[in-house]
This record gives C-alpha cells, sequence and structure tokens, in this order.
C-alpha cells in the first residue's frame, strides 16, 4: 500500500542549481530527503506529509504523531526502516 508518512523539516536547500526545493526530513529517527516543491510554504520545523519522495501537505504535529504511532503500529513502516538500513554503509543487511 502506497501511504504519505509524516514527518519533520530538519532542514531546506536548494539543489540541482537551485532550482528544486529539497528539505532533510526526519520520520522518528530516520533522516530521508524529499521535495517540497508542492509545498512551497513550509519552513525548517513544519511537519508534512511525504509521499514517493515529495512532501504533499503540511500537517500540524498533533496530527504527524498520532499519524505515525497509527502506522508503525499497523506494521506501514517497515518499508522506511528497512530502506534507511540499505542506506547506512555498515548495514548488518
Amino acid at each position: 500500500m502506497c501511504l504519505a508518512i509524516p514527518g519533520k523539516i530538519k532542514s531546506i536547500e536548494y539543489q540541482y542549481d537551485g532550482l528544486v526545493r529539497m528539505a532533510k526530513i526526519i520520520f522518528g529517527g530516520i533522516t530521508k530527503e524529499a521535495s517540497l516543491e508542492m509545498v512551497p510554504q513550509a519552513k525548517e520545523g513544519d511537519y508534512v506529509l511525504v509521499h514517493v519522495g515529495v512532501a504533499i501537505s503540511i500537517v500540524d504535529e498533533e496530527e504527524a504523531q498520532k499519524t505515525f504511532q497509527y502506522l508503525a503500529e499497523i506494521g506501514e513502516l517497515d518499508d522506511l526502516v528497512a530502506s534507511s538500513q540499505l542506506d547506512m554503509p555498515n548495514s548488518n543487511l
């Protein structure tokens, strides 16, 4: 199932010669990059829903935490955790 995962924007930078606004986003201790092109008003510290590497909306902190907790409970974050382990150079996988 494809879901949007809530995360907190840690930092924002422009990539690809300044054409694309990208963010480092924290998902329960895991940091990934995502495009902010669909949410130009997003800023550091905001919570966003991310789907396939693109932040699609801004949500409040309480809603983000509830959603993240629910997704963890039903096992929908397993792919996120697995992909972060593959990104790590000293992974046991």
